[in-house]
């Protein structure tokens, strides 16, 4: 054995003098954090109110659990199959205590990173408790599950709730009943512990009063600076948009410029992370004229602005503003999630008043029909609205940090407490990873746009349905003559597979549905240098499920955006010489990526 490696071994030997003080240091650490915690309260700056949500949660198990309870004989066999459950663990415990094989009462599905540890199976103990939560896990799904009478929604809500606390009491989330954070904790002599309260009362203090967990390093990771970085300039704004050109990178361009309406549920700059990973950057080196939109992230005073205000603030200004830069009456358009339904309605408006203003729509992982929209209608109801619409009316805004914590719990194994353990418990600070501090980068949005938006789309349905008003015009999407792109992504909990292709049906004109691996990010930020992913295309669209379509679909290794470029040039491949930044009428206001994306929540 080497002098170096006695070392290290004496270096990790178990200090109780040195760990002692460490427990001491961590919990006066965990003081900070509860200072963090009630200064805001204090002052007044945070009001407490009992969660909306506890209320639905309490409404949605009770209308579980009188299934359960109106039967005695149902409840007690409940109650047998839970105690056998428990009864079969204990004999597999007993029997492994005593030396023999014993197969496990239940096991972790091998995908599942939070029993990964080689200990949790080789540890008894850790085995033990693992297959008691594991159990009880099943059991609390299967009350909802088997639930007779109980209407869809309310299920999916059940089910939700149930994912949620189960996630939240998992043994690898504690100290004490995780063996990874357990070792080490005794190896480090307590340091980690002191770190993670550390980091938990700096993240206090960073949300005002409300844990703001970091999913990135942010040190090394600054809009402008290392994102966001492609050339161009912004010629014009308004109170909720900056307009940005990207300057050229080739001699001549397609002579339709293209516009890109991103959400502003979250920044543009998802399409334009590092150079390597930038979709804006990729589009201007392949010779297109790039407009982006950056919203505002709108305080109070903005909060009365509607979903028409940002069509005709936001897109509509736009394509004004680019024909009087380039001339051309009629742009290539692309938007992304809310800003593609944001898209859709527009078409829709300008169809209906006859104006020819676009050549051709693409859409990223947007929705139009809301009839499949996946995991975030468990938030969607009557009451749950009218919650939120109340709290909204209080600040004017839905504060970013809401709707960042939605999109979490959506997967919040990998999106809260992975995190929770690897800051907190294990005191790792996470590295930088532009994508995580794009998703950390949370904007407000204005109460009345979200009302509107919730309630015409995901609640009612109504923009495909052909009842949807806007500006005082009715829409109609048959009406919609212009070629689509739909892109959509396999593993998507926002804006499923399925919901995209059942919504390519209510355009009018020519649709190409193209779906992409991996999720509503990754699966559109692709690009075709990582040689990641594969997509699948298939030109039949109408009637068809999602299955169906893939029985049928042809596979292409790597990313979908050169497809796209085929498919746009397809459309128009006149081309003129690449244009300058701007013009007389607008010029330059500053450097892109501008001041709206640098605002903060």
């Amino acid at each position: 054995m080497t002098d170096a490696s006695t070392e290290a071994q004496s270096a990790r030997k178990f200090n109780a003098e040195a760990f002692a003080m460490n427990i001491a240091r961590a919990l006066e650490t965990s003081g900070q954090a509860l200072a963090a915690y009630l200064r805001p309260r204090e002052s007044g700056e945070v009001k407490d109110r009992p969660p909306s949500e506890l209320a639905e949660l309490i409404k949605t198990f009770s209308v579980v659990a009188e299934y359960w309870l109106a039967d005695k004989e149902r409840a007690a066999d409940l109650q047998m199959k839970m105690g056998k459950a428990y009864l079969d663990l204990w004999g597999s415990a007993m029997r492994r205590m005593a030396g023999e094989a014993a197969e496990p009462a239940i096991a972790p599905s091998p995908r599942d990173k939070r029993f990964q540890d080689p200990e949790w199976k080789s540890n008894q103990f850790f085995d033990f408790v693992m297959q008691a939560y594991l159990l009880t896990t099943r059991w609390a799904h299967d009350l909802v599950q088997n639930a007779e009478g109980v209407d869809p929604h309310t299920r999916k809500k059940a089910e939700f709730y149930v994912q949620q606390i189960t996630n939240a009491i998992a043994p690898s989330n504690f100290v004490l009943t995780n063996p990874e954070v357990l070792r080490e904790t005794l190896a480090s002599n307590g340091d980690n512990l002191v770190r993670g309260m550390k980091m938990l009362a700096e993240d206090i203090e960073a949300g005002h009063g409300t844990l703001r967990i970091r999913q990135s390093d942010p040190s090394n990771l600054a809009v402008g600076v290392n994102m966001a970085t492609t050339p161009g300039k912004v010629i014009y704004q308004n109170e909720l948009m900056q307009l940005i050109q990207y300057a050229p990178t080739t001699e001549t361009v397609l002579r339709t410029p293209l516009l890109i309406v991103p959400p502003w549920i979250n920044k543009f700059y998802i399409l334009d992370l590092k150079p390597e990973k930038s979709y804006i950057k990729w589009c201007v080196d392949q010779g297109i004229t790039v407009f982006v939109i950056s919203w505002v992230n709108p305080d109070r005073e903005l909060g009365r602005k509607t979903f028409a205000d940002y069509m005709k603030q936001g897109p509509l200004a736009a394509m004004d503003v680019i024909e009087k830069v380039t001339g051309e009456k009629k742009v290539h358009t692309a938007g992304y999630c809310v800003g593609g339904t944001l898209l859709a309605s527009t078409l829709a408006w300008l169809a209906e008043k006859r104006r020819v203003r676009v050549t051709s729509a693409t859409f990223f992982a947007a929705q139009v029909d809301f009839t499949h929209a996946g995991d975030l209608l468990v938030f969607v109801d009557e009451d749950q609205i009218s919650a939120l619409e109340r709290d909204m009316q209080v600040s004017g805004v839905l504060e970013g940090s809401k709707m960042a914590m939605a999109f979490n719990m959506l997967r919040s194994n990998d999106l809260i407490w992975s995190y929770v353990i690897s800051n907190y418990l294990k005191g790792q600070p996470p590295s930088a990873f532009d994508l995580l501090h794009w998703n950390s980068d949370a904007t407000r949005m204005p109460a009345a746009n979200h009302s509107y938006y919730l309630r015409n789309c995901y609640l009612e349905n109504r923009l495909s349905a052909g009842t949807m008003e806007l500006d005082n015009t009715l829409l109609d999407l048959s009406k919609v003559k212009v070629p689509v792109y739909n892109l959509a992504t396999r593993e998507d909990h926002i804006a499923p597979a399925d919901s995209v292709l059942y919504g390519s049906r209510f355009f009018g004109g020519p649709v190409k549905y193209v779906l992409s691996g991996s999720g509503h990010i990754a699966g559109v930020v692709n690009p075709p240098a990582a040689g990641k992913y594969q997509f699948w295309t298939n030109d039949n669209v109408k009637d068809v499920t999602l299955a169906d379509w893939l029985k049928n679909a042809r596979e292409h290794k790597g990313s979908w955006w050169p497809d796209w470029r085929e498919w746009l040039e397809s459309i128009d491949a006149e081309k003129v010489p690449a244009r300058a930044v701007g013009s007389d009428a607008f010029p330059p206001l500053e450097d892109a990526p501008g001041s709206y994306v640098r605002v903060r929540a």
